[in-house]
Formats: structure tokens, C-alpha cells, sequence
């Protein structure tokens, strides 16, 4: 059981509610900061000030007053109106965290809703009620408003939900789990709209999944480094430490604790090449800079996830104050990193991919198959990787340079934050595909060093891919070997059999 008190939410906490369905419950502290919050809310309307989404329009129709008698329309009203998402519905485990983090945001108790609307949030998640949320639509500022206006409809029984693998009307799917639709009272509209779980939702899932495949992918690079013989001398430790970039000391490190043990290292001690090639000689550099900006990503996902991303925000004394704790710049910026970081790690890893099946680099056959010419081998192993690594290029490009004003240039600088997710998560999918295709190139090429053994680290992998995907003795399709690669990679199985052997990854 997951306890929520909008400060404390950490990567792993949203992993194991929206991927492992573990419960939620609110803290009983922030239960009563979300009442305390909902008073002070009280006392603002009883002034009858015009407090922005509370007694007045949106955006640029923040100075239209509305009457007393048309509060509650105005928060399902603007529902309706933001629901204009379009694009391919955002998968469930993503739907699980957006409505965890808006749940989250609520329970700091600033944003004045009742106690109801929070619990109902994780009732929803408790009772696998998820709402039917389009991809695309969001700015990322004001937060996510028609991703959460999708996630809001829900709430009052209407927009779609998907629950036990049907689609149904929201009413009808808040029924099949036992729950009434709720009637929203002042601000709570605006206070469901207005934030970035959706983005944030989006990105603790794939910066999640890239910090580990950035360990995959220092596995693979540990193969393709015994495949072409390399020298470990760059990562000794002595020689790292005295460039203290973040991550490269400790990327060296797991390379030294993967190669423990090598027998083909000390086969090829003597005259050899002075200096290896930058994409097994520099691995420390390149990977520890991968790692850094991932983490960098944590970190400001952390800060987002566990802050008060609404407007307005509603202070204990019964003060309402507008301000632009939902624009997502740094979120944006955060992402949009993360997408270079997992162009630069698909064109390290296809660039490995390239020397092992070039026998001219690799003292390996051609293409990594004995009988060349008659067969292909994994020639068009590297024509994909280099496919996918050439996408993500393009996917590097930062989303949050670009804005486009909106709402009669109210909203005149925006952040595309949701556009940043998006682009980071298909990075993220391009990257585990070209990982996967160097696996799958470097055991082959470690079989041409046989009877010689790799490392702790890249022996227990090379077993791994051998327990279900045999060696390229003949030519054969290997998509469904690079497929069954990649799957490995993803359920963290791949990881868990080298960390067995070589000892836990920093």
C-alpha cells in the first residue's frame, strides 16, 4: 500500500501503482491539509472577489465575471470545452500515473477541492477505471488541459473509460465499479485541468525505463568490447576520476565489474593496437553522460510530481493567488534532454554494431558468418539499428525551443511540454531496439572467440541469449530473436541475469 502526501512521491512509487496496481490511500495529514484547503477556498468565495477560474472565465476570458448561480456550470463547462483531445489514446500505465500524480498535486492542499475529488482519483485507480485520454492536445501550459479534461469527464460520467479491457461511457464504466459520478463544486473544474501530471505521468515512466536501459546498454557494450578485443586500460578508475563528469566514474566502474575475469583480455595483451576506437575506448564518457542526463530528468521530475502545479493556488489564510506554477518549461527542457541523450546512446550502439560485422575492424568473418557471400549474416542487423538511430535524430530536436501562442495571446509562450514526453518516449523505444541488435550482433561475434570466455558480465549474457536464441550458423530471419532481445530488456530480465553474475549496476 502506497500512502500519497503531494510531497514524498518518488520514480518507483508511480512504476508500482501504475504498472504493479499496487493501492493507494491518502495520508491522514494531507487529508487534513485538503480540507484546511477547501475552508480557506470557502472564504474566498464568500468575499465574492473575482478570483481567476473561481468567479471568473478562462485564459483570455479571465475578466469575464461569473454569477453565483453559474459557478458549478462554469467548472463542468470547462471540462467539456478543453476534452478536444485527438491521436492514439495514451496506454494504461500511463493513464495510472497521470491519475496518481493529479491526485498527488491535490493532496499538498493548496488547491482547494474537497476530499472527495482526491479519493475518487485513486478509487479510480483502485477499481482499474481508466479514462480514455488522447495523446496529443496538450501545450504543456496550462499544464495538460485537454489530456485532463479527458481524465476529468470520468469524474462526472461522461467521456469514455476503459475498464476489465472494454471501453464504455463514463457513466457506465464509474457504475460497473460501484461509483457516483461526482458534482463539482468551485475551482475543482480548473483545479483537475490545470497541471502537468500527464506530461509528468509520461515522463517518470520512460526516464524510469531509460535509466535502466542505460544499463543494458553498458551490458551490450561490454559484449561488442570483448567481440573486438578492446583494451580495459580507459576505464580504470585512476584515469576517469580525473574528469568528474557525473556518471562516467561510475559507468567505468560497472565496465570494470562486468570484465572481471575475462580470458580474452589477456589473450590479446602484447603488441596490439595503441589506443581503441572512440566507441569502446571513450564507453566511460559517452554512457556516463547518457546516465547524467537521465538522472537530471529524475530529478526535475521529482520536483514536478511533488508540487502544487495549479492556478490558482489557494493559501490557508483564505487568499487566492494566480500564477504560472503550471507552465512545464522545466519539465520540457528536462525531456527534451533526455531524447538527446537516447540519440546519442543509439548512435554509440549502432556505431559498435557497424565495427562488428566490418571485418576489416573487427579481425571477425564477414558480417559475423561463416559462409559469406552464400549468406548475408547480420549484414542488415546494422542497416536497422542505423535506421532507428538515424530517427532518433531527428527526434533530438528540441520540442520546448518551439511556442506557439494561444488562447488570443494570453498563453503567448509555451513549453510543448507533452510534445517533449512523447518524442523522449519514442526515443526511448528506438534506443531499446538498436540495444537489443547490438546484443544480438556481439554474441554472435563472441562465438568466434570460443573456447575463450568474456567476463563475468558479458559470459552470463552471452548464456542468457543463448537459452532461447541460437547461434547464426546459416542465414535465418532474426527478427523474432531481436524481438525476443528486446523483451528481455524491457521486463529487466536481460539485466537481472548480468547483475547475478557481475554484481549490482551503479
Amino acid at each position: 500500500m502506497r500512502s500519497i502526501d503531494g510531497r514524498s512521491l518518488d520514480l518507483a512509487d508511480v512504476v508500482a501503482v501504475a504498472r504493479g496496481r499496487e493501492p493507494v490511500r491518502l495520508a491522514p495529514a494531507a487529508a487534513k491539509r485538503v480540507d484546511a484547503s477547501r475552508r480557506a477556498l470557502e472564504k474566498v468565495v464568500a468575499k465574492g472577489a473575482l478570483a481567476y477560474g473561481i468567479k471568473t472565465g478562462f485564459g483570455e476570458l479571465a475578466n469575464v465575471a461569473i454569477s453565483d448561480a453559474d459557478v458549478r456550470a462554469l467548472q463542468i463547462n470547462l471540462l467539456r470545452s478543453h476534452a478536444v483531445g485527438q491521436g492514439p489514446p495514451l496506454r494504461q500505465d500511463e493513464v495510472r500515473a497521470a491519475l496518481l500524480l493529479r491526485a498527488n498535486t491535490l493532496a499538498m492542499g493548496y488547491s482547494g477541492v474537497r476530499r472527495i475529488l482526491v479519493t475518487r482519483l485513486l478509487q479510480l485507480l483502485d477499481r482499474g477505471v481508466h479514462p480514455v485520454i488522447p495523446s496529443r492536445g496538450s501545450l504543456g501550459a496550462s499544464g495538460d488541459l485537454a489530456p485532463l479534461a479527458h481524465l476529468g469527464l470520468v469524474l462526472v460520467g461522461e467521456g469514455e473509460a476503459e475498464i476489465d479491457g472494454r471501453v464504455l461511457p463514463g457513466d457506465k464504466a464509474l457504475a460497473q465499479a460501484d461509483l457516483e459520478p461526482l458534482v463539482l463544486q468551485s475551482k475543482e473544474g480548473l483545479a483537475i485541468v490545470n497541471g502537468t501530471s500527464v506530461m509528468a505521468g509520461v515522463g517518470a515512466l520512460l526516464v524510469h525505463d531509460g535509466l535502466r536501459l542505460v544499463k543494458d546498454a553498458q551490458i551490450a557494450a561490454s559484449m561488442s568490447f570483448e567481440a573486438l578485443r578492446g583494451s580495459p586500460k580507459p576505464f580504470d578508475d585512476r584515469l576517469v576520476s580525473l574528469k568528474p563528469q557525473p556518471g562516467a566514474r561510475e559507468v567505468a566502474a560497472n565496465l570494470r565489474r562486468l570484465l572481471r575475469g575475462s580470458e580474452i583480455i589477456p589473450s590479446h595483451k602484447g603488441p596490439h593496437k595503441v589506443q581503441d576506437p572512440y566507441t569502446l575506448r571513450c564507453i566511460p564518457q559517452v554512457l556516463g553522460a547518457v546516465r547524467s542526463a537521465l538522472s537530471d530528468a529524475a530529478a526535475a521530475l521529482r520536483i514536478e510530481m511533488n508540487a502544487a502545479t495549479d492556478n490558482p493556488l489557494i493559501f490557508p489564510e483564505g487568499m487566492s493567488v494566480s500564477g504560472g506554477n503550471f507552465h512545464a518549461q522545466a519539465l520540457a527542457m528536462a525531456l527534451d534532454h533526455v531524447a538527446l541523450g537516447l540519440a546519442v546512446l543509439a548512435g554509440f550502439s549502432e556505431r559498435r554494431i557497424a565495427r562488428l560485422v566490418d571485418t576489416r575492424l573487427s579481425d571477425l568473418p564477414p558480417f559475423l558468418t561463416k559462409k559469406s557471400g552464400l549468406n548475408s549474416g547480420m549484414m542488415i542487423v546494422q542497416y536497422v539499428a542505423a535506421g532507428y538511430a538515424s530517427d532518433n535524430k531527428v527526434l533530438a530536436h528540441p520540442a520546448s525551443a518551439d511556442s506557439i501562442p494561444t488562447s488570443a495571446n494570453q498563453e503567448d509562450f509555451v513549453p510543448m511540454g507533452m510534445a517533449a514526453a512523447l518524442k523522449a518516449r519514442q526515443a526511448l523505444e528506438n534506443a531499446a531496439r538498436v540495444v537489443a541488435l547490438e546484443v544480438l550482433a556481439a554474441a554472435q561475434g563472441l562465438e568466434f572467440l570460443k573456447p575463450l570466455r568474456a567476463g563475468l558480465g558479458p559470459r552470463t549474457a552471452l548464456a542468457f541469449v543463448r537459452s532461447a536464441v541460437p547461434p547464426l550458423d546459416e542465414d535465418r530471419s532474426l527478427a523474432g530473436d531481436a524481438n525476443r532481445i528486446l523483451e528481455w530488456l524491457a521486463t529487466g530480465q536481460f539485466l537481472e541475469a548480468a547483475e547475478k553474475a557481475a554484481g549490482r549496476l551503479a
